[in-house]
């Protein structure tokens, strides 16, 4: 019979006013219920979905005081009622709680949100999984399943933009990379990338829609949302679909509405808890096994550190100066499984 401590340690937040609203607090054990599982963690990384999160500017709201942390990896040291979640004990996996609770020592997490890692993928990387490589390989999908000849992408030298940069790559599907800042077209460069863009230079608007005709892109993707959609649409051609996943601008999209009108174009939102959730248990595990298989090279996340929870102001301070930088983990336990 295994026996567990009754109590954890978690960062939770107590107001929507951002990382000095995290406390270290000890806990009551969570309990698994039907269909659920209860995963030691590992490591857990901070995303920019996280950051909104702790501002209250991210789509999920739970009542506070919450565990904060969106995914992780670790061990199924439990399970409560239900076949599949008992046949994943003593199995390493990532781990995924859309309502938050992975910046812990200890998460329940419904069974569809936990994917066996294969032997090849450390709980490091493992850790990583949900949030950055399946939201690529969905994006790309998407673009592909539309039978788009090329696609655009926003917020490219971030760790999710180098990945949609790889898998692109991989499927010889041609890809157009907005970056806000010079050195971030060496970032890219080094990448193999050939079709990059500043839109902090002059001409911007004009280089985007000459090489979106070129390429006849009509699949853009947008991570920063704000004015930059709107441009978007303006310079790309009839028909243009724009996948918005993400919100660094932090400020209401701008659009012309004869653009929707008149040119058939579109703006939809990409949530990947919602993308989850619209797959079956095995097409996740199909998706989440391809991913896994490409985690040493198309979806592999550099780390930049990793710390305890005890210092989570130092880890979220330093991933805050730098997002695409390297990514900053919490890593709960001392044990150093890999």
């Amino acid at each position: 019979m295994t026996f567990f401590p009754t109590t954890m340690h978690a960062l939770v937040l107590t107001s929507y006013t951002g990382a000095s609203a995290l406390e270290l607090q000890e806990l009551p054990m969570p309990q698994p219920g039907p269909n659920e599982v209860l995963v030691k963690i590992a490591a857990a990384p901070i995303n920019p979905s996280d950051l909104m999160f702790l501002q209250g500017l991210y789509g999920v709201h739970p009542e506070l005081p919450h565990v904060a942390g969106f995914e992780g990896s670790g061990v199924v040291v439990a399970a409560g009622p239900g076949l599949y979640g008992h046949a994943l004990i003593g199995r390493r996996v990532a781990a995924t709680s859309f309502a938050g609770g992975t910046w812990a020592d200890y998460v329940v997490c419904p069974v569809t949100g936990v994917v066996p890692l294969l032997p090849s993928v450390s709980l490091p990387q493992g850790a990583m999984l949900f949030v950055n490589p399946l939201t690529a390989y969905a994006l790309v999908d998407i673009a592909r399943k539309q039978g788009a000849a090329a696609m655009v992408q926003t917020a490219a030298a971030s760790s999710l933009g180098r990945m949609i940069v790889r898998v692109c790559q991989r499927f010889k599907l041609p890809l157009i990379n907005i970056v806000r800042r010079e050195e971030q077209v060496a970032q890219l460069q080094a990448l193999g990338a050939t079709h990059i863009l500043n839109s902090s230079t002059p001409d911007f608007d004009v280089q985007l829609k000459a090489l979106c005709r070129e390429l006849k892109a009509t699949i853009a993707v947008d991570a920063v949302a704000g004015a930059l959609t709107g441009r978007l649409l303006a310079v790309m051609p009839r028909d243009t679909r724009v996948y918005v996943y993400g919100a660094l601008d932090l400020s209401a999209i701008q659009l012309n509405p004869g653009d929707l009108i008149f040119r058939n174009q579109q703006v939809n939102g990409f949530y990947l808890g919602t993308w989850v959730n619209q797959q079956n248990l095995a097409e996740l595990l199909r998706a989440a096994v391809a991913v896994q298989r490409l985690m040493g090279r198309d979806f592999r996340s550099e780390v930049r550190a990793a710390l305890p929870l005890t210092h989570h102001a130092r880890a979220l301070e330093l991933y805050a100066g730098d997002m695409t930088g390297g990514k900053v983990l919490f890593m709960p336990r001392s044990e150093g499984e890999n």
